[in-house]
């Protein structure tokens, strides 16, 4: 097979929203570092609304990107949460896919702590081929040809080999 085409992960990220800052979101922020080991990053809202009575530049979530190895190890403890299956509709026409779990304690690994309480998350994964550099390069930046994209059955097709997961 040409490496070129061969599909790699690019990215992982988890991402829980709480909708409010303060104990709520500390408490969240402490799961999802005993999930990755990282210390993750606070999101912000990026308008107010007063019907929710959250404003501009509130701190109502939080996030942890992982790439690499690590990503592709919690990936597996993850599709565990989901019981190896998703649904087709998880998948864009990028070839990246997205699914959420309802409760953290699903995950492997991980124990209910009453003083914690339960929180579901986003996982996001970005899928990529050799040679996606030359969108985001300083000089020259290029767009990236119709051919040598991941399609959605592309990436169908990666994560039933090589994690085993039944889509549906």
């Amino acid at each position: 097979m040409n490496p070129m085409r061969e599909i790699k992960i690019e990215k992982v990220t988890l991402n829980m929203g709480v909708g409010e800052g303060g104990d709520k979101l500390a408490k969240a922020e402490r799961v999802l570092k005993g999930i990755t080991g990282r210390k993750p990053t606070r999101t912000q809202v990026k308008r107010t609304i007063r019907e929710w009575d959250i404003k501009q530049g509130e701190s109502v979530g939080c996030k942890v990107t992982l790439r690499d190895e690590e990503a592709v190890k919690t990936l597996k403890r993850l599709f565990d949460a989901v019981e190896r299956r998703l649904n087709k509709g998880c998948f864009d026409d990028g070839g990246n896919f997205a699914f959420g779990i309802k409760e953290h304690i699903d995950i492997p690994g991980v124990s209910y702590d009453p003083e914690v309480g339960l929180y579901g998350m986003d996982v996001c994964t970005t899928l990529r081929r050799p040679g996606y550099r030359t969108r985001r390069r300083r000089r020259q930046p290029k767009a990236i040809p119709k051919s040598h994209r991941v399609t959605k059955e592309e990436a169908i097709n990666f994560i039933t080999e090589k994690f085993g997961v039944q889509v549906v």
